[in-house]
């Protein structure tokens, strides 16, 4: 099983509403159709990478309350 879909199935566990996407243009799609609280975002993702999508994303937003975190390992 992919670490995305078992980060989906505890969040969904834990009683979060989840939506999972496996890259940035799917992301783009969706986001014109919902907001979020929460995005977790994959360094290594192929084509934009989650760095650039987070760094394009804080450049689009209006909101100073962004805050971000990654992890490695």
């Amino acid at each position: 099983m992919r670490l995305r879909a078992l980060l989906e199935r505890y969040l969904t566990e834990q009683g979060f509403q989840v939506r999972s996407v496996a890259n940035a243009e799917q992301m783009d799609r969706l986001l014109t159709r919902e907001s979020f609280h929460l995005m977790v975002l994959d360094l290594m993702l192929p084509g934009e990478d989650g760095l650039s999508i987070c760094r394009r994303l804080r450049s689009q937003s209006k909101s100073n309350a962004d805050h971000y975190g990654h992890g490695e390992g």
